[in-house]
């Protein structure tokens, strides 16, 4: 386990959010950033690590919000976990945001869902045993209304996903689905939980990559005009 703090911080959706896990202890930032994650990120750290009394080359380890996401945010952030990490000689620990969805939902079973926009989403679906998430739908891009099916029982369904596309995806899991919650997104504290957990799994700073799933973030004219 870590015995120094970790800092993790996340820029996969519309908003910027930074935390500093320090033993027990989690302090952290958030703001709704729109499109200014790049203005924003670096000062929220510095005002985490300030308010701390902790150093950069103290850390055990920087974790960030590897993805999926808006492609934007997930390169500002994996960008900025390996400066940070290059100059201070220490590892980065890149979080699926999906698994972060599930942390944030304090159940054993979650389907976590985030919209990706252009008529899809990102999705999994993640178990909880014996304090650790085991992955039963890996991170995947699809249309809503062609999402994987679930393994029995119920399910709670967390992310911006169920916000955007409510209707088909009750159709699709129906009776399966017993509780949502839509208002949930993505947050720096629950990537630094994880990070804490599975810090093991630290690499060096120039492995560190995002998860993009998807390989273009717009349609051509042509595929519009389509129906795509």
């Amino acid at each position: 386990m870590a015995s120094n703090p970790i800092l993790a911080f996340d820029c996969s959706t519309e908003y910027c959010s930074v935390a500093l896990r320090n033993g027990d202890i989690v302090s952290a930032k958030e703001i709704h950033a729109d499109q200014r994650h790049s203005d924003l990120l670096l000062p929220m750290i510095d005002a985490v690590l300030a308010e701390a009394g902790v150093a950069l080359k103290n850390l055990d380890a920087i974790a960030f919000g590897s993805g999926p996401g808006s492609f934007t945010g997930l390169r500002i952030a994996c960008g900025v976990a390996q400066g940070l990490a290059f100059g201070a000689n220490i590892s980065v620990l890149p979080v699926p945001t999906l698994l972060a969805l599930a942390q944030a939902s304090d159940h054993a079973r979650v389907l976590a869902v985030l919209d990706a926009r252009m008529g899809e989403i990102y999705l999994a679906a993640y178990e909880r045993v014996d304090g650790r998430w085991r992955v039963l739908i890996s991170p995947c891009l699809c249309k809503p209304n062609a999402a994987p099916p679930l393994p029995e029982g119920a399910w709670t369904g967390v992310g911006s996903g169920f916000a955007a596309y409510a209707e088909v995806l009750q159709q699709q899991f129906g009776a399966q689905l017993s509780s949502v919650d839509a208002s949930r997104y993505p947050q720096a504290r629950d990537i630094a939980q994880l990070a804490y957990e599975r810090l093991c799994e630290a690499v060096s700073a120039e492995n560190a990559l995002p998860l993009y799933i998807r390989d273009k973030v717009a349609f051509t004219e042509q595929e519009r005009r389509a129906g795509r």
